[in-house]
């Protein structure tokens, strides 16, 4: 094994770590822009960029943070004190990291299907990101469940292109964050999104493979095994852990350096209450941690609106998040912790 590998390894681990998770505040800034308007804030570079220095100078982030995935325009600012973002997050303990993709398109000839785009010069960008600090980087598949869908081209497509970051990534010293994301949106059952996600996961691990990616130096961002949203029977928290555990078993190799869900929608409590049973079953082959945008932002943002008064408010209820999902990476989350004050 390289010394290369090994570095891989230990940021993968240093990711995944026990008690953390990881934040992503990688919206493009035109959904940062909209997510900002939601809540009446004039979207700007300048308000976009007080955003998410409130979110990296959060006091004590880092005790529940492993990680930020940070966006382009985000990783090539400075905080108010002139320090670059990525400085900001190493100084907090926090490892930065750089989403790279450039976005799902539709794929040709394929109707409600995408395919994410990005692969181009990517090599270059990822040296320059390497460059500025980043440590890992995030790459983002849609996948769609629908009438006929999807396809198994769609699958390829994407699981192909997933692969090619992957490996481009790791060949910069970068851990890649491999997110193939089958959306909760539809009516479909529980079953249903069991299939297609297994179905995406084998496929992205034969791509993997075939790319020479080290599983060691990756980490898998996954959806969980849920009902769709429009479905009258919505799966409870032991259905969804079940058949999630279930297809991970039977698709994702041991040696994959971490898995860390990503939240899909589903409300704050349901997001820790379900990380919480996985991680309360007792040891599973690999790590299983956080990977939350919306599950952990969204009440700070609603706080803060762009007030300069609702600051600390708002980095309190961003901690409270941060530590209720932390807790639930253990498998200590209780639903009590959600109305307990903050630890003095």
């Amino acid at each position: 094994m390289t010394h290369h590998d090994h570095d891989l390894e230990a940021t993968a681990a240093a990711m995944v770590a026990p008690g953390k998770g990881i934040l992503a505040a990688d919206e493009s800034s035109g959904t940062m822009s909209k997510r900002l308007e939601a809540v009446g804030v004039p979207p700007t570079a300048d308000t976009r960029r007080a955003w998410r220095e409130l979110i990296l100078t959060t006091p004590d982030i880092g005790r529940w943070i492993s990680g930020v995935i940070l966006y382009d325009e985000t990783i090539r600012s400075t905080l108010s004190d002139g320090r670059p973002f990525a400085d900001a997050a190493s100084e907090a303990g926090i490892l930065p990291g750089i989403k790279v993709d450039t976005g799902a398109k539709d794929l040709a000839g394929a109707p409600g299907e995408k395919v994410t785009e990005g692969l181009d010069g990517l090599r270059e960008r990822l040296a320059e990101y390497a460059e500025m600090g980043a440590r890992f980087a995030k790459w983002r598949a849609v996948i769609t469940i629908g009438d006929g869908i999807p396809t198994t081209r769609c699958l390829a497509a994407n699981a192909h292109a997933l692969a090619r970051y992957a490996a481009l990534c790791q060949e910069a010293g970068i851990v890649p964050i491999v997110e193939p994301e089958v959306l909760m949106d539809g009516d479909h059952s529980i079953a249903r999104c069991e299939e297609v996600t297994a179905e995406t996961l084998r496929m992205v691990f034969t791509e993997l493979a075939t790319q020479h990616v080290a599983l060691e130096g990756m980490v898998l961002k996954p959806n969980m095994v849920l009902s769709g949203t429009d479905n009258a029977q919505q799966a409870g928290v032991e259905e969804v852990v079940d058949a999630t555990l279930r297809i991970f078993r039977r698709v994702v190799p041991a040696a994959v350096g971490g898995i860390a869900f990503l939240s899909g929608g589903q409300s704050d409590e349901q997001a820790a209450e379900n990380l919480n049973e996985f991680n309360s079953r007792g040891p599973q082959p690999w790590p299983l941690t956080f990977s939350y945008g919306r599950a952990l932002l969204a009440t700070a943002l609603e706080t803060w609106r762009g007030d300069e008064g609702n600051v600390a408010a708002a980095q309190e209820a961003l901690a409270h998040r941060a530590r209720c999902n932390a807790a639930a990476r253990d498998g200590n989350y209780t639903p009590e912790m959600e109305r307990e004050p903050a630890p003095a």
